[in-house]
């Protein structure tokens, strides 16, 4: 039996060859998906990681103790440098003076903002020798005063800066200009992973990101042999315990691999997703395969039981020709995959949101993949046909190829998909009534969806027949070959679903994704624009920097500017939980926020006095005229504050108003704003203004101005990585449903030699073969276009209902050309896929066609 299964692999070279081919893009979208996963995630993580391997203790300032002013300084000195340098065990002791500068590109546009832990800054601290390790000159020649700066070779090629250019950079407020004098090298991730890095001479440095004289930290490595932790201790023992701690090398890079795996962890979610929907769609193309397989072979096994050979002889001999299939299929699969992975980033790349590259990290985890999905699904697929097939009698299955499934076995079929039906579709309706998308609601939601996919799956060979009947007359319309071609497609319904599976889901996907998408987008347009009365918001990149507090003047000052109102963004502690606090002045909120309040107002707005919205109000059941605990900023005192207003939810306003006075004074930023909303003369839009407000600000790479416009449009942001996962499904399913319809067809146009020769031999010419079997491929992708687009559009009315308790503003709303490009992808998919079937079924030459058995 293994003889024979050894033969039978490679008795049919084409139908090896396209039995590989299923199996193999199968493996290969799932290792793809695993390694770029691991890959990408390992390219954010040296992206935003600083290495550590050279780096056996860090010493740095202590913190203020909480409600003081005292900013400890006065302990990294030059003199502790020294001392440091004389510790036992220490090979040297390197000072810095470091903190973040973002810098405009020789465009005048900020340049690589979009990462702010990407965008570092330094001093050049030189040693004995005039020259600093960490930072090798490349070219020109290291910063020596405040008005030269030099930066490393990325940043100068991204910026197309040459020596002797003027740069323009901000660290926290106000607008620099500096001459690049030098072009250094450097080996920190965070910036050859696509940041910026600018150097100041030291004491520029040191006045910038520390005080005068002194360093944020001080980097020490041991000599060989030296155990870290113990050269902490000595090291602490010189450092003055009120000011100054010290802290390993490897407790930093412990603590930086939990921030970065944060950072990082959304970036393997949607590679995951990938993963999980490719495997998913090409189990059905590798069981389908393995079905028709069998099912080409019922006579060979009947003739092979008739000889003597037992049920279980049978199955065994499938078994071991699946296993050898999985495994060629596996191993081309994986280097497949591994290709996949490495063109990913590209593809999934756009010009604000760079991927960064990386080498390919191969884990465990796609190789069992490869195996499971190559060897285990093939198996799989090849047992549940193989045992079918072995326990027809040898009579019966020698007198005909085809067993059609019995009325019971329909019956079954039927009832099982109607009860999956009725309760996937009961669980997406209950949802109907949800106030907000909790994560219960979204769990049952997605179980409500699944079991609506399977409900399609399992009710799909019965759905088939009046589906495509109905699509037939359209074909009709061809004549004759139309209506063979709704016959042949309909001669096994199992098949023509199991082939239409692959499409129907992925159908199913991209339907249900883009209209939520569409819906979520609509609605967020709405919400952003509603509750501002501003026509421009000036704001800075974060909450942690500000915008230059001699700025605000000079925007209330522009031409055909009407109103300026400044706002101090912070953080307010309450009710265990960190909100968004604007401080705002009462006198100018009306003129540039639109106020929506259920009680109270803003009139007695002050020291000591909040607005909450609508969420807040009802998460800590606080109403107007109450008084809740909170603090904010940087104050650690919790103390009362009256309740003078409840709002309608306003992403201008966010979570609390508070007097702007107050947040300026205990924000993070003392007496820094963060926002200026300006309204506009008439509401003038235009360039023009836009320009002069930028002007205004300094052209400040901190700073963004953004008209009503492009804040609904950054609102609808989020939603890029939403539409980016449903063209990448669409097109998942287009190619592996191509691969499957293409394998149907070409196994159905062998089975179907004879009737060809036939059809051939009264009359049909090569042009009528070939558009029959186009239009049997067409029928069947419409098939799992129609059953997918309803499925998709029911899932998306029930999971819509969430976002529409979440969010008043939403609505169902359909997006008619993403639907209509999917109809359209699915039909040319059709029409590609019966290419070379069809071209080799008119190639039969009549008599020969007739004369095969």
């Amino acid at each position: 039996m293994l003889k024979t299964a050894l033969r039978n692999v490679l008795a049919n070279k084409a139908r090896l060859v396209m039995t590989v081919l299923a199996v193999c893009l199968g493996v290969a979208f799932v290792c793809g998906t695993l390694v770029f996963a691991e890959s990408s995630a390992a390219a954010y993580r040296a992206a935003a990681s600083r290495n550590f391997a050279d780096i056996a203790v860090t010493v740095t300032p202590k913190a203020s103790p909480p409600g003081t002013s005292d900013e400890r300084t006065g302990a990294l000195d030059d003199t502790l440098v020294r001392k440091l340098a004389d510790v036992p065990g220490v090979a040297a002791a390197r000072p810095a003076a470091d903190g973040a500068a973002t810098l405009n590109g020789a465009d005048g546009r900020p340049l690589r903002a979009g990462k702010a832990w990407a965008n570092l800054a330094a001093a050049y601290v030189p040693g004995k020798d005039g020259k600093d390790g960490r930072h090798p000159l490349v070219k020109g020649r290291a910063p020596q005063n405040g008005e030269e700066l030099a930066v490393d070779s990325g940043t100068a090629a991204a910026g197309r800066f040459r020596i002797g250019d003027a740069v323009t950079l901000a660290t926290d407020g106000p607008v620099m200009k500096k001459r690049l004098v030098g072009i250094v090298s450097t080996e920190d991730t965070r910036v050859t992973a696509g940041g910026t890095l600018a150097l100041f001479d030291k004491a520029t440095a040191q006045q910038l990101f520390a005080s005068p004289g002194q360093y944020t930290s001080i980097d020490v490595s041991a000599t060989p042999g030296t155990d870290q932790f113990a050269l902490a201790e000595r090291v602490s023992a010189v450092l003055p315990a009120d000011r100054a701690e010290a802290v390993t090398g490897s407790a930093q890079a412990t603590q930086q691999a939990t921030y970065t795996d944060t950072l990082t962890r959304g970036y393997q979610k949607m590679p995951m997703v990938f993963a999980g929907v490719s495997l998913f769609i090409g189990s059905f193309l590798i069981v389908n395969t393995f079905t028709m397989l069998v099912a080409r072979r019922t006579r060979e096994i009947g003739l092979l039981r008739a000889i003597g050979s037992s049920r279980r002889q049978v199955v065994r001999s499938l078994l071991w020709e699946a296993v050898l299939i999985g495994l060629a299929a596996s191993a081309a699969g994986f280097l497949l995959g591994l290709g996949i992975a490495s063109v990913l980033p590209d593809l999934l790349s756009t010009p604000q949101d760079t991927l960064p590259h990386g080498p390919l990290v191969i884990g465990p985890l796609p190789v069992v993949a490869a195996l499971g999905v190559g060897v285990g699904v093939t198996v799989l697929a090849a047992w549940l046909p193989s045992r079918k097939a072995a326990k027809v009698a040898p009579i019966e299955a020698l007198r005909a190829a085809d067993q059609p499934p019995t009325a019971t076995a329909s019956r079954v079929r039927g009832v099982a998909g109607l009860i999956l039906l009725v309760l996937g579709g009961g669980l997406l309706v209950s949802l109907t009534g949800a106030k907000d998308a909790s994560e219960g609601n979204l769990r049952n939601a997605m179980f409500g969806c699944a079991l609506l996919v399977v409900a399609m799956i399992v009710s799909a060979p019965l759905l088939a027949v009046p589906v495509i009947r109905l699509s037939g007359r359209l074909t009709g319309r061809f004549g004759i070959t139309g209506r063979l071609a709704t016959e042949n497609a309909l001669r096994d319904p199992r098949r023509t679903a199991a082939t239409a599976a692959a499409l129907m889901v992925s159908t199913a996907l991209v339907a249900g994704l883009a209209v939520i998408g569409n819906s979520t987008g609509q609605a967020l347009d709405r919400q952003a624009a509603a509750g501002l009365g501003a026509d421009y918001v000036i704001s800075s990149r974060t909450t942690m920097t500000a915008i230059d507090p001699a700025a605000e003047k000079r925007v209330a000052d522009t031409p055909g500017v009407r109103t300026a109102a400044a706002v101090a963004d912070s953080t307010v502690f309450t009710g265990g939980s960190v909100r968004g606090i604007a401080g705002v002045d009462p006198a100018a909120v009306d003129e540039v926020m639109k106020l929506d309040f259920t009680s109270g107002s803003l009139t007695d707005l002050g020291p000591g006095r909040i607005a909450v919205s609508a969420t807040v109000a009802r998460e800590q059941g606080l109403r107007a005229g109450g008084e809740v605990k909170a603090r904010i900023g940087r104050n650690q005192e919790f103390k009362a504050y009256a309740v003078v207003g409840v709002y309608e939810d306003n992403p201008t306003a966010g979570d609390v108003l508070g007097a702007r006075a107050e947040v300026q004074r205990d924000s993070n930023l003392p007496g820094s704003v963060q926002r200026i909303l300006v309204r506009t003369d008439g509401g003038a839009v235009s360039r023009a203004t836009g320009d002069r407000l930028r002007a205004a600000t300094g052209n400040s790479p901190l700073v963004r101005v953004k008209d009503r416009q492009e804040i609904v449009d950054e609102a609808a942001g989020p939603l890029g990585d939403l539409l980016t996962l449903m063209y990448g499904l669409l097109a998942i399913g287009a190619v592996i449903s191509l691969l499957g319809i293409v394998n149907t067809l070409a196994m159905s146009v062998s089975e179907r030699t004879r009737e060809i020769g036939v059809l051939r031999a009264v009359g049909m010419d090569r042009a009528g073969v070939r558009r029959m079997i186009r239009l049997e491929s067409v029928s069947v992708a419409a098939f799992g276009t129609v059953l997918g687009l309803a499925g998709g559009l029911f899932g998306a009315w029930g999971v819509g209902a969430l976002a529409n308790g979440a969010m008043k503003e939403y609505s169902l709303a359909l997006p008619w050309g993403t639907l209509v490009l999917v109809c359209l992808v699915s039909l040319v998919v059709g029409a590609l896929a019966a290419a070379v079937p069809a071209r080799r079924a008119a190639a039969l030459s009549p008599l020969e066609a007739v004369a095969q058995t």
